[in-house]
């Protein structure tokens, strides 16, 4: 049922209790706040008020608390459900037989009859174990109640159950019904009415023996490949009545897409159609089609797919157009597109709705054809330096290889528990182990932890690993894959990022962390007095801390945002990195590099340990004050087992594809270049 134009935004919720249900009355009053909060408010746009009436009388007679006729009066035509509290005690019913309806029940009987909103439930206590007297003498008493009052369902209890639950599961189910009126918003209402034009259209092209879902069409070619042929269009200027006017004619060609822009004429429709190379505006005539073409024509809307055989020529005004002689009707669209102007503008539609934003959002098509090509890229890259990519598993008996908090699974025919894979890196050590000296993986990763611009918990990863390389060969791999992947998308290596300009062109600058540190602290880096003091002046909690925990804290808070970049941070304090091989001259600095650009990590790499003794030592150590999802100190045996049978000298790299993809097609947000990031569960309005 479609909502009034001025739908009313607050509806009321007539409430009659007895003085021994008040727990329950306040239960009701507590439903009601949480769901106009959660619910009713956000998804519907409306608040229920609660009127209530104490249909029983105190301990000296006297009636108890009734609604003022004014309030009553008020709520007219916006009551929508009564909820009857009462128990198999004494308190009787019979005051609200119709006879005797108290005079400020009259409203409340007459909204009965008069609107469909109202409907009504009471929630019967059974306090004598069942007594079938007692239950049906309140059952009695309730059906001789007058419409508005008489229930449409009625719920019996114990004192033991949970009430709350139970009138939660029933409120709830009548205020979410799709008969509501609040549930339909006028806009909703809109969309019905275009809908049901739409599948009246569909049902004429049935009528005419076509297939409005379409069939196989062979031989159509891309729109930026038709547009390419405007050169072979030839034009004749001819004169009569000593008026000029010139005739084109061009080659034939059949295309393919969807009806992004539409507007008729009398007996002429010009459209656009747009498929994912590009748009061109098409020209159907009566005259020129034929009657079956044209009556096809009018069974058109906006964004249904259409094939076109037809000339390219050019209209009077010199517009690149495809002058149809035969319309194929592909598909048919039941609801309408975004409005033209406006567009998908709420980010979470976009995501939620990623089919629409590349129907009818210009450059999104284009945003993801970069990732692609920038994805098939970095294979080449990787390919031409002989490195081999591989497929390593996705469940693991271990979270490790990362600091992170994983995705726990289970598995039933083992049973055990599992985990999403949170790094590629341990399986990728152990096939260099096997003899496999250049291998990558590029694959999806899953970690447990917050969503923001920057992160989305299913992300993809690249880890690459060179048997007899290093941290600094790692670097040199790092900049050719960037640099060959700005090319692969036809760009310049001065790429825009919002507002500022990022220059690409190798080689990027190295800084080791200890630099950056006092370059942005002021403080030396060595001096753990004056690095916890600066610690506590940032606001930061430094009890029970290693000072190389207090120490990289800073560095994130201080120096990371600052980065420009492209910039390679060398050279980490090696107890935050054990996976890492120390500096053969000072085993207190880590051989590893993170690249940040605009502020952002967008890579990181190692000169891998390969010390099994050492890793072993290493993966048993968590440092002081190092939340555990945090450390990397988690033991696999397997791996140390690995090591122990000889991992050659390696370095090893990742890189945040998706990170990357957004510095490279400036994008702010990480799901804008996610083809489907995850979100929260839709609201149902069932």
């Amino acid at each position: 049922m479609a909502a009034p134009a001025k739908r009313p935004s607050k509806y009321q919720v007539f409430l009659l209790w007895s003085n021994d249900t008040v727990k329950e009355c306040r239960e009701v009053r507590k439903f009601f706040k949480e769901f106009n909060k959660t619910v009713a408010k956000p998804n519907y746009g409306v608040t229920f008020e609660i009127i209530d009436h104490c249909f029983d009388t105190d301990d000296q007679g006297h009636p108890g608390a009734v609604p003022s006729r004014e309030l009553l009066e008020k709520a007219r035509e916006t009551l929508c459900l009564t909820i009857g509290l009462g128990s198999d005690n004494e308190a009787s019913l019979n005051p609200y037989t119709q006879e005797t309806a108290q005079q400020e029940l009259d409203i409340v009987l007459e909204s009965a009859k008069q609107t469909q909103l109202l409907q009504c439930v009471w929630f019967m206590r059974n306090d004598h174990n069942g007594n079938r007297e007692d239950v049906a003498g309140e059952m009695y008493d309730l059906l001789r109640l007058p419409a508005g009052l008489k229930p449409d369902q009625v719920k019996l209890f114990e004192p033991t159950d949970d009430f709350k639950e139970m009138l939660a599961s029933v409120v709830t189910k009548k205020l979410t019904a799709k008969n509501r009126p609040w549930t339909v918003s006028e806009d909703e209402a809109n969309l019905s009415a275009l809908e049901a034009a739409r599948r009246q259209k569909m049902q004429q092209l049935v009528d005419l023996g076509i297939d409005p879902w379409g069939q196989r069409f062979d031989d159509h070619v891309a729109i930026a490949d038709v547009r390419t042929k405007e050169g072979e269009i030839t034009a004749k200027t001819e004169t009569v009545d000593g008026k000029e006017s010139t005739n084109y004619t061009g080659p034939k060609v059949r295309i393919a897409g969807r009806i992004v822009l539409m507007r008729s004429a009398g007996k002429l429709i010009f459209a656009d159609v747009r498929d994912r190379t590009g748009q061109i505006q098409i020209f159907i005539g009566q005259n020129q089609v034929g009657e079956r073409n044209w009556k096809i024509a009018q069974c058109l809307d906006l964004a249904d797919i259409v094939g076109i055989d037809g000339e390219l020529k050019k209209t009077k005004t010199g517009e690149l157009t495809v002058f149809v002689e035969e319309l194929h009707f592909l598909t048919k669209t039941l609801d309408p597109p975004p409005e033209k102007h406006k567009g998908l503008t709420d980010p979470e539609l976009r995501q939620r709705m990623r089919y629409l934003d590349l129907a009818h959002t210009d450059g999104a098509i284009e945003r993801f054809v970069k990732r692609i090509e920038i994805v098939k890229s970095v294979r080449q890259t990787l390919s031409n330096q002989g490195f081999l990519e591989i497929e390593g598993p996705t469940l693991h008996a271990i979270a490790g290889g990362a600091a992170a908090r994983p995705f726990i699974t289970h598995h039933n025919a083992l049973g055990m528990e599992l985990y999403m894979r949170i790094a590629l890196e341990l399986h990728l050590k152990r096939l260099l182990v096997g003899g496999m000296e250049r291998v990558f993986e590029l694959g999806r990763v899953y970690r447990n932890e917050g969503i923001s611009p920057k992160h989305n918990p299913e992300f993809t990863m690249l880890e690459v690993y060179q048997a007899y390389g290093n941290y600094r060969s790692m670097m040199d791999l790092t900049e050719a894959i960037i640099t060959d992947a700005i090319k692969a998308i036809g760009e310049k290596f001065e790429l825009p990022y919002g507002e500022t300009l990022v220059n690409f062109t190798p080689p990027f600058e190295r800084r080791t962390y200890a630099e950056l540190f006092q370059e942005c602290t002021g403080i030396d880096p060595t001096d753990d007095n004056a690095v916890k003091l600066y610690a506590v002046n940032l606001g930061l909690d430094t009890e029970g801390k290693h000072p190389d925990v207090i120490r990289n804290e800073i560095f994130e808070e201080k120096v990371e945002d600052s980065l420009q970049g492209p910039i390679f941070v060398i050279d980490y304090p090696a107890s935050i990195c054990p996976l890492t091989k120390r500096k053969p001259d000072n085993p207190a600095v880590a051989e590893r590099f993170e690249l940040f650009i605009n502020g952002m990590e967008v890579a990181n790499a190692y000169t891998e340990l390969n010390d099994p003794d050492l890793q072993d030592q290493l993966f048993r150590t968590q440092l002081e004050g190092q939340p555990e999802e945090d450390s990397m100190a988690k033991m696999d045996h397997d791996f140390i087992r690995a090591l122990r049978n000889g991992m050659p000298p390696a370095g090893g790299l990742g890189i945040g594809i998706d990170r990357l993809v957004m510095l490279l097609t400036n994008t702010q947000t990480i799901r804008e270049i996610i083809l489907f990031p995850l979100l929260r569960h839709e609201t149902s309005q069932e």
